[in-house]
């Protein structure tokens, strides 16, 4: 591993134990973006299954990939896909990422539709 990856994981680690911290018991919105795609789930840590699920790799919504405007229709999938399941409430994590640009844009859209964190 090389610099930026030690850097990144002691990012990620970081994030995850502040929210273990602060919102233990509420479930988790994790983010994860690779260069061509963006990636978005509801995780309930305590049982640890997968809620709900989206990403650009999906037909519908592969039409914008990883642009921000990409990130934005995942967000608004993922929010949409949690509030039929009856989940109003998550913690978001961003996974080390920086709160900017992709994860920004999906966060934001993601509160457009009613998730609240």
């Amino acid at each position: 591993m090389n610099s930026s990856d030690i850097k990144f994981e002691r990012r990620k680690s970081r994030t995850r134990y502040a929210l273990r911290q602060k919102a233990a018991g509420r479930l988790r919105l994790s983010v994860y973006r690779s260069e061509k795609n963006i990636y978005a789930q509801v995780i309930d840590d305590k049982a640890g299954k997968t809620l709900v699920c989206a990403s650009s790799l999906e037909k519908e919504l592969k039409a914008k990939g990883s642009t921000v405007a990409g990130a934005e229709i995942v967000g608004k999938a993922v929010a949409e896909r949690a509030m039929k399941a009856g989940i109003k409430e998550v913690v978001f994590d961003r996974g080390g990422y920086i709160y900017h640009g992709r994860v920004k844009a999906l966060a934001d859209a993601a509160r457009e539709v009613g998730l609240s964190f």
